[in-house]
């Protein structure tokens, strides 16, 4: 089985979405993963604003990453995001997995958006553990 720190990296590599959107991982622990990514003029919705889908899909890459830091093909089952405040172009956004419980088969994970200090969004899922090994 692959070791918990080299997953998220290999799961990156193979990720032609989140590493479109730009994202790096800054920190990686068993259970837990940091990434970061900035805002571009081309994910900007029609107000001028971030697409709501852009701190959605980093939170949803942070949460994926610690959840198959475990060893397991990890799978998302359900996820929700609650959108604190607008972005903009250029911000800098990180996202960590904070919370995490583990059962047998289900992962649990609360994900915090951040810019800067400023928590901006707060993102939940839920993840189902499967039998493969990451290799």
């Amino acid at each position: 089985m692959m070791e918990a720190t080299k997953i998220p990296h290999k799961m990156l590599s193979q990720d032609a979405f989140s590493t479109w959107l730009g994202i790096k991982i800054l920190e990686v622990k068993l259970g837990r993963c940091k990434v970061a990514m900035t805002v571009r003029k081309e994910m900007l919705n029609s107000m001028g604003k971030a697409h709501g889908g852009i701190s959605y899909s980093l939170a949803d890459t942070a949460f994926g990453f610690a959840a198959n830091t475990h060893g397991k093909y990890a799978v998302s089952i359900e996820t929700s995001i609650n959108h604190i405040e607008a972005l903009n172009e250029g911000d800098y956004l990180t996202a960590e997995s904070v919370i995490e419980k583990v059962n047998n088969k289900l992962g649990f994970n609360i994900v915090e958006v951040k810019r800067g200090g400023e928590l901006v969004a707060l993102f939940k899922g839920v993840v189902y553990r499967t039998s493969k090994n990451w290799e």
